[in-house]
């Protein structure tokens, strides 16, 4: 098995440790010597939320949620619905450049977004087709094309249906505690109820785990990849940085 390489930091050593963060990045906003504040102002569109796309620092992704998340959507086509398409944008840091390189039709509905070998990938179903898509951006994220293609019966549904990164996968949590690796291989195991999935690093699946019994902590589970094997479980939280650093908080 692949060794995953972490970093251990106690809790007080975090807080008090200024070497344990990465440099904090200039914000858009910031105020003048004259006491105004200079800003960019983005068209969104109504797009109001940004997330940095997993696996870079150069880009934000953000979703409009017309009918709720994927899952949601899924539901009211199933109930025989007409689902309306929701947009996906990405943002440029720290050109501030909105980008929409898909506008999906009605029917289809957006999923996540994440950063692998170079290039910006995201999800997208399409319910009159019964398709999950998985596009590729071009290198300036001016366009996407679809690099996978999967019937969409080959889940059960679209609860927690997202890719993750290192490699490129598309895996579903459901709410049957179950765990499926669906692409590029299949997997498919049973997890503990306050299990969820963290990370992948090559065949290595990590997992967080909740636990009240009764004071809160959360501790990692690693498992094998695609089998779904404990192969260790570690008394810390696990969180992956930016810049691809692994860390344990103790």
């Amino acid at each position: 098995m692949k060794s995953l390489k972490l970093l251990l930091f106690s809790r007080k050593q975090k807080n008090n440790s200024k070497s344990a963060t990465s440099p904090a990045k200039p914000p858009i906003c910031y105020i003048n010597n004259k006491g105004n504040m200079d800003y960019k102002t983005l068209n969104t569109k109504g797009i109001s939320y940004l997330d940095l796309v997993p696996g870079t620092d150069r880009w934000y992704w953000g979703m409009d949620y017309t009918q709720g998340d994927l899952y949601e959507a899924e539901e009211l086509f199933r109930d025989g619905h007409a689902v309306q398409s929701n947009r996906l944008i990405l943002v440029s840091y720290p050109e501030g450049k909105v980008l929409e390189p898909v506008k999906a039709v009605p029917g289809q509905y957006f999923g996540n977004a994440v950063f692998w070998e170079g290039r910006i990938h995201f999800l997208l179903v399409d319910f009159n087709l019964e398709k999950i898509l998985i596009y590729r951006c071009s290198e300036d994220c001016s366009e996407a094309a679809a690099e996978a293609e999967l019937p969409l019966g080959t889940v059960r549904d679209c609860y927690n249906l997202m890719l993750e990164i290192e490699p490129l996968t598309l895996i579903r949590q459901g709410h049957e505690n179950t765990f499926q690796v669906v692409w590029p291989e299949w997997g498919d195991f049973r997890i503990d109820p306050t299990e969820s999935l963290d990370s992948r690093d090559g065949d290595v699946l990590v997992f967080s785990k909740w636990f009240e019994d009764p004071d809160c902590r959360e501790e990692t589970v690693l498992r094998r990849y695609p089998t779904g094997e404990i192969t260790e479980n570690i008394k810390a939280a696990f969180k992956r940085m930016p810049d691809g650093q692994k860390w344990l908080l103790k």
